[in-house]
């Protein structure tokens, strides 16, 4: 029998578009996992930069997490092999990145076997999977989230993985560290407290420089008359020693006009007196106002307190802020005395600086008693705080001045303070123009009963 002459279509055409379906939806799967990777590795790295200026001061508290916080990329073959790695994984190791790339990407993680594991179900599935692995970086290991996807070849078979891993170890560690520790904490607030004070204390070095200035000018340009005063008296008792006749002696006091030096000489005596306890009484407010606050709860005067903060800030501010004291003349409350001064004096800088160039600007400290509690209102006359940020305005590193002007904890330690102390601060409600401030703290006990 004669073979058929017709030819048999041929089935190549078929199976070549089939493959390039095939590698088509591989393709965009791994695409799509990429973008996704990215898209994640974008989100977190803007929300860092976003929050990098505002924990610029807490730097030296969270190096360890900032420093170590990036992600890592590595792209290895189908058996394991590491192909390419990033920058900052090869930091995060402490080797240079020629000498990982042909290594085992297993040898670079310590549960070796988790991470075996995962690639085998990223080629079975030929979808990403989501683990946490430990690096082993020094000096330390250091876990990771890390998401494995596939990467095809033209053929559509699994060549080989993409991982990518950001840290979750130091912040993670860092948290608990706070959780279980609670004297750290605790020392950790004073310490911001202090730091606080430091940072008020700088801006009002100017004042305290006036401050003194005028008194001890005051006391040298007198002990400059006390001397000339002196001269005189020496070259008329000299004449009496030498015994000068009592006509001599008269015509010397006349000359030397001592009748009216020695009325002089009582009244620089008296302004010297007044300048140096001007400069006694400066330095007495100097050592209230830069008081630790530290130890246990004392009984103290939140009048006086608040005096001493709030006259201080304003002389370390030029311009003319009309500062006034309404009120109590005398409230006794229990706490500590630094850590309230500091409340003040972050109420009143505020003010102060939302105040800064504004004609007219006035601001108000007035205490008084209400069910119970001492209460200090800070208000001014200033433009107020807008409604969509009344919310945000206790929370930590929240800030509305400009970069490098303000750290954002001044009013989030305040709140904490007022809490610790049985108390609370707040706005005040139903303010019709500028901002007010509203600072409770409980009376003893006997008072708030009588």
């Amino acid at each position: 029998m004669e073979p058929s002459s017709t030819p048999i279509a041929s089935s190549a055409p078929l199976l070549t578009h089939l493959d390039d379906r095939i590698a088509d939806q591989a393709w965009g799967d791994v695409i799509q996992a990429m973008d996704r990777t990215y898209a994640e590795l974008v989100h977190y790295q803007e929300k860092l930069e976003a929050q990098n200026s505002e924990l610029e001061s807490m730097r030296g508290f969270l190096e360890s997490v900032l420093s170590s916080v990036s992600d890592i990329l590595l792209v290895v073959s189908r058996t394991g092999t590491v192909e390419q790695l990033s920058d900052s994984l090869a930091a995060r190791l402490q080797q240079n990145a020629a000498n990982l790339r042909g290594g085992q990407v297993a040898g670079l993680f310590r549960d070796q076997a988790a991470l075996n594991a995962a690639l085998d179900s990223c080629r079975t599935n030929r979808a990403p999977v989501t683990l946490e692995l430990e690096l082993a970086a020094k000096p330390d290991p250091m876990p990771y989230e890390i998401i494995i996807s596939p990467r095809s070849d033209e053929r559509g078979r699994v060549a080989g993985y993409v991982l990518a891993g950001r840290s979750v170890g130091e912040l993670r560690h860092a948290y608990q560290a706070l959780e279980h520790s609670h004297h750290e904490l605790k020392a950790m607030q004073g310490q911001l407290v202090r730091n606080e004070k430091l940072a008020s204390l700088g801006r009002l070095l100017a004042g305290v420089a006036h401050e003194l200035n005028n008194p001890i000018s005051f006391v040298y340009a007198n002990a400059h008359a006390l001397e000339r005063y002196a001269t005189k008296f020496e070259t008329y008792f000299d004449r009496v020693a030498d015994g000068a006749s009592r006509a001599e002696l008269i015509a010397l006091r006349e000359d030397l006009r001592l009748d009216r030096e020695l009325r002089n000489l009582r009244e620089a005596i008296h302004g010297a007196r007044d300048g140096a306890e001007r400069v006694r009484d400066i330095v007495a407010d100097l050592r209230r106002l830069s008081a630790g606050g530290d130890g246990e709860m004392v009984s103290f005067d939140l009048v006086e307190v608040s005096r001493v903060a709030a006259d201080w800030v304003k002389r370390g501010r030029a311009g003319g802020v009309v500062l006034q004291h309404d009120g109590c003349e005398t409230l006794m409350v229990t706490g500590r005395a630094g850590h309230i001064q500091q409340v003040v004096m972050n109420l009143v800088q505020n003010a102060l600086d939302v105040l800064d160039g504004q004609p007219d600007a006035r601001l108000c400290l007035r205490h008084f008693t209400e069910s119970g509690f001492a209460v200090l209102e800070v208000s001014d006359n200033g433009p107020g705080i807008a409604p969509d940020v009344q919310a945000a305005i206790f929370d930590p590193f929240f800030t509305t001045k400009p970069v490098g002007q303000g750290t954002g904890l001044g009013l989030s330690i305040s709140h904490k303070i007022a809490e610790e102390h049985g108390g609370q601060l707040r706005l005040c409600p139903n303010q019709p123009d500028g901002a007010c401030f509203r600072l409770e703290l409980p009376l003893p006990q006997a008072e708030s009963t009588s």
